[in-house]
């Protein structure tokens, strides 16, 4: 069996290189991702042109604009960066089946028995590097036997292979050797180690098998994957290269420092195991029909999807899942495609169900010179629990009752959706608070389910409800004779109530800043019966108001 070996890519820029590839203009200018941490807003990922000018990953703002006056700047989008993450990890299948993602700038491949279909590991390094520079990124590569290992040369590999050690104790401790510190790099005297490490031209290190030891010693000890905490500790006590804690005793360091540090240790030596795990692939499911001969008769087509609709919610059913949007793509003799999607309010596996939407936008299809392809795929499905009917004799006749219950109103809802889209269609639902105008809420059809048995109220509710309108009358808590609303003057004829509602005590309404309501039914000389109440008063001033009517 051949050495294990893995493959690190590091996207030191991908932020903002993924903006660049957007808008292709800021090319060549000083451009920053900027990230918000709450207290201030600091440099997520900088361009090449922004780095040259000085600028670092992490840098507040504020000191960015004082450094570069002509930078851009852009929020970042994490979930943007994901998804763009994702691209590249479909990309990198192409070398090696076993690709992991690591969040949220690089990607893990396990190169075992890969590289020889690629000419060795130089060839496929180049490979990798070519790709990436025609796509306008900027990659690190490093390749150990060890996880830990590439990770550490994808983003260490300025350090040379040379110890600062001669080894000779006395030339150590001498006056010239203490005068020549100063000319040490700042991380080796008890700095922080670098962070980005690339020279130009060079884009990552290959550690030959077996040749962990030797390709990490010279590495800062940063480069284990360290907290900052313990990387800072450790440069105090001198121990600034992977190598001088390799000839530390092992107890002590866990002692010292916890099992966190022996571990990364032991895994980038490839002691200890890390293994790789890729992403699950996304179920796809879709299906296609190549046609002899071109067709373009609205027949024709509903005749080929027949032959494609079953066995598509064949498979899907066989995974448990139902069909929530469907596309139909047609591939035109002139190298042109036309595509339709239809969506469904309840997810089907029925292929009736599917065909009778689709017949309802065919006649969009433009046929052209003639369509020699179709293709179905399945753009949104959800999973479909299996039910069984089970309990004794009532149980199970209400159990029947609901499993062969019509789906009329889903398949309604799903042709109108067709026409004016799902998300015209609401439906009203009960809401969980006592106030009137928050006693019921509106929801998508397509997404929600029927409302059941609605919570009875504690009294009458009018028909149509407004919003609060003021009433002329005697400022006084009982209901007035006559009262003006609406630029007409009402008698009194007869009145129900009152009902005291009070208002949500934690939520501040600007609409219930009066305080308590007692709300009154009144039937009026005019025949209007009116729901009116009294607002008793709190940071808005007492009165009366008119809020709905009854039919």
């Amino acid at each position: 069996m051949p050495n294990r070996r893995i493959l690190s890519l590091w996207f030191p820029r991908l932020g903002a290189e993924r903006l660049i590839r957007r808008e292709p203009h800021l090319a060549g200018q000083p451009l920053a991702v900027v990230r918000d941490t709450g207290q201030m807003q600091v440099l997520a990922a900088l361009s090449d042109a922004a780095s040259r000018a000085g600028l670092r990953p992490g840098q507040p703002l504020r000191d960015a604009h004082a450094m570069c006056a002509d930078l851009i700047t852009r929020l970042q989008n994490p979930h943007q960066e994901r998804a763009f993450l994702g691209v590249l990890h479909r990309w990198a299948g192409k070398f090696s089946p076993w690709v992991a993602s690591e969040e949220p700038d690089a990607l893990i491949v396990d190169l075992t028995g890969c590289a020889h279909l690629f000419g060795g590991e130089e060839p496929l390094a180049a490979q990798v590097a070519q790709d990436c520079a025609d796509l306008g990124l900027t990659v690190r590569i490093g390749i150990a036997d060890t996880l830990g290992a590439a990770w550490a040369l994808a983003r260490f590999t300025d350090q040379d292979g040379g110890s600062h050690r001669s080894g000779d104790a006395i030339d150590q401790e001498a006056r010239a050797t203490r005068s020549r510190a100063g000319k040490r790099r700042h991380w080796e005297r008890g700095g922080a180690a670098p962070a980005i490490a690339a020279p130009p031209g060079r884009v990552g290190r290959i550690a030959a098998p077996g040749q962990t030891y030797g390709a990490l010693s010279p590495l800062p000890v940063a480069a284990l994957r360290l907290d900052a905490a313990t990387t800072e500790q450790l440069s105090r006590l001198g121990l600034r290269r992977i190598g001088d804690l390799m000839g530390q005793p092992r107890a002590g360091l866990a002692r010292r420092f916890g099992r966190g540090l022996v571990d990364r240790l032991d895994q980038a030596m490839g002691s200890a195991p890390e293994p790789v795990s890729p992403a699950a692939p996304p179920d796809r499911f879709a299906t296609r029909l190549s046609l002899p001969d071109p067709i373009g008769l609205e027949s024709d087509i509903l005749a080929a999807i027949d032959r494609m609709l079953p066995p598509l919610c064949a498979r899907i059913a066989g995974k448990g899942l139902g069909i929530r949007s469907l596309r139909l793509e047609a591939y035109r003799t002139d190298d042109t495609m036309q595509w339709l999607t239809v969506s469904l309010a309840r997810p089907a596996q029925d292929p009736e169900r599917l065909r009778a939407l689709l017949i309802m936008k065919v006649s969009d299809l433009d046929a052209g010179f003639g369509i020699d392809m179709l293709r179905l795929e399945v753009v949104r499905h959800e999973p479909v629990h299996a039910r069984t009917r089970v309990g004794h004799m009532e149980a199970g006749a209400n159990v029947r009752a609901r499993l062969d219950r019509s789906t009329a109103m889903d398949d309604l809802i799903g042709r109108l959706g067709a026409r004016i889209g799902l998300e015209a269609i609401t439906r009203r639902h009960p809401g969980q608070s006592h106030i009137p105008e928050k006693g019921a809420q509106v929801l998508a059809a397509a997404w929600s389910e029927p409302a059941g048995d609605w919570p009875a109220p504690p009294g009458p509710r009018p028909l149509l409800l407004w919003r609060p309108e003021p009433v002329i009358a005697p400022d006084i808590p009982r209901p007035p004779a006559t009262f003006r609303w609406r630029g007409r003057t009402l008698e009194t004829r007869g009145a129900e109530g009152p009902e005291r509602i009070a208002p949500e005590w934690w939520l501040d309404d600007p609409e219930w800043r009066s305080g308590q309501r007692d709300y009154w039914r009144i039937d009026t000389d005019r025949g209007d019966r009116l729901w009116l109440y009294y607002a008793h008063g709190a940071l808005l001033s007492s009165g009366w108001f008119c809020h709905g009517a009854f039919a």
